[in-house]
């Protein structure tokens, strides 16, 4: 595997993983790297069905050995909800979306709730997924947003150990306890193994 598409749009998340899998024997590609592809439509009712599917589909439109996964948050007091519709749950703006979920919560008898956020990632290789790994990190609703770092969710998911937001968090340690930072550990040392 000389060459991995990295198959996100997110720049958040796209540094994330590349800061991750820095230093792989492996030219990283990005989807703005090549020509456009238009995204394929998400169906899958799992983290793990979407990000196979956004794998396989992407591999198959560039020609190149894939890496996709699918994320999102999982609110126990809302059933799981946003989960795998976390991306486009109420639109794009996230301040819209931290005001519904608070609204929800206390619609339902809630100021905060037990959360997590689910990682599946997915390689794909000559039409077949050769690896995928799967990974959470729990935490709860944060009373307010709080934090700069990170994107999306981060500012409202509580990480109980350290007492802050993953928004609050530096890169390095957000790699470390991360959802996504732990499932990209794990492709890393998928990637770092010898050949065969």
């Amino acid at each position: 595997m000389k060459r991995l598409l990295v198959a996100t749009t997110n720049r958040g998340k796209l540094g994330e993983i590349e800061a991750i899998l820095s230093g792989v024997a492996i030219e990283l590609v990005a989807l703005a790297d090549l020509p456009h592809i238009d995204e394929p439509e998400e169906t899958g009712a799992t983290f793990a069905e979407n990000a196979r599917l956004k794998a396989l589909y992407y591999a198959a439109a560039s020609g190149l050995n894939t890496v996709a996964d699918d994320s999102g948050l999982e609110i126990e007091a809302l059933d799981g909800a946003p989960g795998v519709h976390s991306a486009r749950w109420h639109g794009t703006d996230y301040d819209v979306k931290f005001g519904k979920i608070r609204e929800l919560l206390r619609a339902a008898g809630h100021e905060t709730s037990r959360a997590r956020f689910v990682c599946h990632a997915a390689i794909a290789s000559e039409g077949r997924i050769v690896f995928e790994t799967e990974h959470t990190v729990e935490g709860r609703i944060a009373d307010a947003p709080a934090g700069d770092h990170g994107f999306g969710y981060d500012p409202i998911f509580l990480y109980p150990p350290l007492g802050v937001t993953l928004a609050q968090i530096g890169r390095e340690e957000k790699a470390r306890i991360s959802h996504r930072g732990k499932a990209f550990h794990a492709v890393r040392r998928f990637l770092d193994q010898p050949p065969g």
